[in-house]
């Protein structure tokens, strides 16, 4: 919080993802949908489910890059479905675990849980929590169960059924007061009507500054959202790029956004869903880099604790990485780069950068290196001893790369 200014909405980017297993035996391990399968065939593998909140941590004011820093991490296990023999009372249980246990549901939790954290810490209780999802948490169970004083920003399908807000009642009306409007165009629709302008908004993504076209609808109704919420519709028009400076002119797909707060300004709604992104180099790094998941255990509590602590240092190297090196998100004083890689500035510090400079840090001391600019000409060798001995900074250093 405090690295927040004290006016600004907490954003959060919530996701989950899978730890591919081999095992069967292994607490929380199921077949599941393949993310990475190809669109025309559905593909199953065994894993774990996990759910993560991650809070972005802006550079600056306005369109400004940012950090997402993992928050919240929890082991989201379905039930073992019963035998197919089994009683009337065990398929009941089964049933109602089953709801407990949908990702939705317990998305929902962890947004009331992190609300009540903020509500408990002193410069949180009067902050917006605003909560930036995929299309797979924009459904019902997650917009009519909301918490107070959260505002969530979700993707919805080209073809939803959004409806005007009511009219007033007249004196002549009779009858229950209607809950909807006339219905409007799809999204998809709209995106096509060239009587509703483009607005150029100017926000950041992908490391520099773009102007996005975007058409905003103040108050909308959904269904999906429940009778009693309005809703700001975000039409995004696809954005133009080229893979190479000769190459021709693509377009990306356009994207529909909605936020559950109408009166949110169109540059905010569209920057803090541009963060969201980095969640999923959150998720990226956090398995092939740092190895969540990779560890063999089976006892239950292990299973949800051991990825858990990877990621709570995984958050603490972020946060030493900020209070270190300030907003510029670069590292000072690098470690000099192998002569293979590209000698080009990068617009932040990746993880393996961190980790490196966080083990030249740690180790440096005691194995007698105190500039690695000149490593090679620390400990001078006899090119042709008789017998070779080895050294401890070498074995290190290689080990770990």
């Amino acid at each position: 919080m405090d690295q927040l200014p004290t006016h600004e909405p907490l954003v959060v980017a919530m996701d989950d993802s899978l730890f591919y297993k081999t095992g069967k035996k292994t607490p929380g391990v199921a077949y599941r949908r393949d993310p990475l399968g190809p669109p025309f065939r559905v593909n199953f593998i065994l894993g774990q489910r996990f759910l993560q909140i991650s809070a972005a941590l802006p550079t600056g004011q306005g369109p400004a890059a940012a950090r997402m820093i993992p928050l919240n991490f929890r082991h989201c296990p379905t039930p073992q479905k019963p035998r197919r023999l089994a009683s009337e009372e065990e398929w009941g249980k089964y049933h109602q675990a089953k709801k407990k246990a949908n990702i939705s549901q317990k998305g929902v939790e962890r947004l009331h849980a992190l609300r009540a954290a903020l509500n408990n810490d002193p410069g949180g209780k009067d902050r917006t929590l605003v909560a930036v999802v995929d299309g797979g948490y924009t459904n019902s169970t997650v917009l009519k169960n909301l918490p107070a004083q959260t505002v969530l920003i979700g993707r919805i399908r080209k073809d939803a059924k959004l409806y005007h807000p009511p009219e007033p009642p007249t004196q002549n009306d009779r009858g229950r007061r209607r809950s909807y409007g006339q219905p409007l165009p799809t999204p998809e629709e709209l995106r096509q009507d060239h009587s509703l302008p483009y607005q150029p908004i100017i926000a950041w993504a992908t490391g520099k500054h773009h102007t996005f076209m975007v058409k905003s609808i103040p108050i909308v109704k959904w269904r999906t959202a429940g009778e009693h919420r309005s809703l700001r519709l975000i039409i995004i028009a696809p954005l133009a790029y080229r893979l190479t400076k000769k190459s021709r002119l693509l377009y990306r797909k356009p994207a529909y956004l909605i936020c559950t707060d109408p009166e949110m300004p169109p540059s905010k709604i569209l920057q803090s869903y541009l963060w969201r992104w980095d969640i999923e180099v959150n998720l990226r790094d956090e398995k092939h880099i740092l190895g969540a998941g990779q560890a063999q255990v089976r006892h239950q509590h292990s299973v949800e604790k051991v990825p858990a602590l990877i990621i709570a240092a995984y958050a603490m190297l972020l946060l030493a990485a900020r209070q270190a090196f300030g907003t510029s998100e670069t590292i000072s004083q690098a470690l000099p780069k192998p002569k293979w890689r590209e000698n080009k500035k990068p617009q932040r510090a990746s993880t393996q950068d961190l980790i490196n400079h966080l083990r030249a840090e740690l180790w440096g001391k005691s194995m007698g290196v105190k500039n690695f600019s000149r490593f090679k000409d620390i400990n001078r060798v006899n090119p042709n001893p008789q017998k070779w001995k080895p050294q401890l900074t070498s074995a290190v250093l290689y080990t770990c790369t």
